[in-house]
């Protein structure tokens, strides 16, 4: 299909508009011809602001259907997606929703299983985490897990280098990521030449997520970034490092640089949604080393000749990081069977309604 010329393309990339449009976009666009794209900056209980351009902010009806109690909340638009807009006698409207490249969820807290959608068509994600109390390596490797699910690049961002007391031993003690080319920064996130380290995810056209814990120094960083003080910072409890939530809700900013940047609050519970690859993770190092345990359905228990319980006994795989992959490797798997059980159901009753509806 011959790509149609878009009159705003220019402001368009400045907010992560793609240079070549897939064909289900083009298709969209097609078959809306009234309609014009604009991207979601911020979600609201009471609706969306979308941009136009890098200077544009407006508020829009969404669509009808997002606002049916039985709407899955995955297929309701997101910080970072891309949406036609029409325009109506009171204010935009929303007229479709563009299909993504790729996401950033979990599995919402609570008892019924539900997915939340953080981020949509983000390139890369930096993993915020505070070199003090905050640092935690097993959190990171839950993060890790979340992010390439949806085929998000991630990138593991330490800060507070100015005030850590062992930068080098966090470091090392996120080796194994490193050798899995997961990049590692240390930076001082109130230092504009600290922070340039992350240059290479800032160009022009890409999408940059902030995923953390509050008061890992999200804000703090999106601060220097954007180069003027935007977002509100607070300080951290001297215990164990928590913060508040200063920041309310995700959003979208152009940087100067030409990328855009999605602050987000910061999150405590990081549930699969068992759509995830554990393997694809941060373990592909533990993965390579299974295939040498004795049996093929090993479930490096107690089962004799166990590659992975061999590594861990004689150092070469370090305990936590083992008792971490196990974990997330059974909770991935109780996600999954819940996630085909749901699939499941609603597919019957799609199946029922139609029924009666004859």
């Amino acid at each position: 299909m011959k790509q149609a010329a878009c009159p705003n393309q220019a402001r368009l990339t400045a907010i992560g508009w793609p240079l070549s449009l897939p064909e289900d976009w083009q298709a969209l666009c097609a078959a809306n011809p009234a309609a014009r794209p604009a991207r979601v900056i911020e979600q609201h209980r009471s609706g969306y602001v979308v941009a136009e351009h890098a200077a544009d902010a407006q508020t829009v009806e969404s669509l009808p259907e997002w606002a049916r109690p039985r709407c899955d909340p995955a297929s309701r638009a997101a910080v970072g997606d891309w949406v036609l807009i029409e325009d109506s006698a009171e204010k935009p409207r929303i007229v479709a929703l563009l299909p993504r490249w790729s996401t950033i969820k979990r599995a919402a807290a609570g008892e019924h299983y539900k997915q939340q959608l953080i981020a949509a068509n983000v390139d890369t994600a930096f993993v915020v985490t505070g070199l003090d109390a905050d640092f935690n390596p097993r959190r990171i490797e839950r993060y890790l897990l979340l992010l390439k699910g949806g085929g998000v690049e991630p990138v593991v961002v330490l800060t507070k280098q100015d005030i850590a007391a062992d930068a080098p031993a966090a470091r090392e003690a996120l080796a194994a990521l490193a050798a899995q080319d997961i990049a590692v920064c240390s930076v001082n996130a109130c230092a504009a030449a600290s922070v340039a380290v992350l240059a290479p995810w800032l160009s022009a056209g890409r999408t940059v997520v902030l995923v953390g814990s509050s008061g890992a120094g999200k804000s703090t960083l999106t601060n220097t970034l954007l180069g003027k003080q935007r977002m509100r910072t607070g300080a951290v409890r001297a215990h164990d490092a928590r913060g508040r939530h200063t920041t309310t809700h995700r959003a979208l900013l152009p940087l100067p640089g030409g990328a855009c940047l999605i602050d987000t609050p910061g999150m405590r519970e990081l549930k699969p949604t068992g759509e995830e690859q554990l393997d694809a993770a941060a373990f592909a190092d533990i993965a390579e080393l299974a295939e040498y345990c004795r049996f093929r359905d090993c479930r490096h228990d107690k089962e004799p000749g166990c590659a992975l319980q061999a590594a861990v006994a004689c150092g070469e795989l370090e305990a936590a990081r083992f008792a971490n992959y196990l974990k997330l490797r059974d909770e991935l798997a109780v996600a999954a069977d819940t996630l085909a059980q749901r699939q499941a159901e609603n597919a019957a009753g799609g199946r029922g309604r139609r029924r009666f509806r004859r």
